[in-house]
């Protein structure tokens, strides 16, 4: 009998967490474990709650929601022996897709978590800025800016938002003067955005990294230098499909300890924001215990 804390998102999906939870904890209560469902009432004290589950001797934390919740609880269990449990029941779900886990059936990713718990999960990278963590990728120029944008705005909801955020933010945006480190080699360059990616990608499928794996100790970092807003524009539906690589603007280097330095830069990760530059970006190999 395992003991599981099921870290639940409400809101996740437009609602669509809240409805399947009876289903995903009785798939979970079937497999023969003890299912405590934990909701807070906001995201410290999701992680309060999530954190003492710990303290108690629970066997796995397990985020049901998007990349919001799963970027909450990997920031309890990065660094600690407690597995980390996914149940896709987001708008994005990037790393679970990046784990191969089914983002689209709750339910079944739920007893894909149960056979796990049984035969053993695989160790994970996680990157660590400062005392945060991040699993999938981080974002620090344009995106940042829209996401600084889209969080000022109160209309409308949803992604209509975030798509009025890159029109109102495309009309105005310059390159900015990036200084990086890439484990010790300066490198100082004019940026539409810097991208330093654990996985491959970020906002709902979005492939800025499309080389990057989750388990080799190294992040992949995308620079796109200046491009006109024309060209932007272009180039932008083909990070979908992580074709934008073959951009004459695009570089991608690798390595395992990045600094970002540009003035008042914000940097997002999974979708959150994380700091303000400068940062220090630390990829710690198998930082993570992933039932996936």
């Amino acid at each position: 009998m395992t003991n599981l804390a099921l870290l639940v998102n409400p809101t996740a999906g437009k609602g669509r967490a809240a409805n399947v939870v009876a289903d995903v904890t009785a798939r979970l209560r079937e497999s023969g474990s003890n299912v405590a469902i934990l909701v807070g009432k906001d995201a410290a004290d999701a992680q309060a709650l999530a954190r003492q589950a710990m303290s108690d001797g629970v066997d796995a934390v397990v985020a049901l929601g998007g990349d919001g919740m799963v970027h909450l609880a990997l920031n309890v269990v990065a660094g600690t022996d407690t597995p980390l449990g996914i149940i896709p029941a987001g708008t994005g779900n990037d790393l679970a897709n990046t784990l191969g886990l089914p983002s689209k059936d709750p339910v079944a990713a739920a007893g894909v978590l149960a056979e796990k718990l049984k035969t053993g999960g695989r160790p994970m990278d996680a990157v660590k800025v400062g005392d945060k963590w991040f699993g999938c990728v981080l974002g620090a120029g344009f995106d940042s800016r829209v996401n600084d944008r889209a969080n000022r705005m109160s209309w409308p909801r949803g992604r209509m938002r975030y798509n009025i955020a890159i029109l109102g933010e495309l009309r105005v945006f310059k390159p900015l003067p990036f200084v990086l480190e890439l484990d010790g080699e300066r490198w100082e360059t004019e940026a539409m955005l810097v991208a330093v990616g654990n996985a491959k990608s970020y906002g709902a499928g979005m492939k800025v990294t499309p080389d990057a794996e989750v388990d080799d100790g190294l992040v992949d970092v995308q620079v796109l230098g200046p491009v006109s807003k024309p060209e932007f524009l272009k180039t932008f539906p083909k990070v979908f499909k992580g074709t934008h690589v073959n951009h004459p603007k695009v570089t991608i280097r690798r390595a395992k300890v990045v600094s970002l330095a540009s003035p008042g830069v914000t940097a997002y990760a999974d979708g959150e924001y994380l700091a303000d530059l400068p940062i220090t970006c630390v990829t710690v190999p198998g930082a993570v215990h992933v039932l996936a």
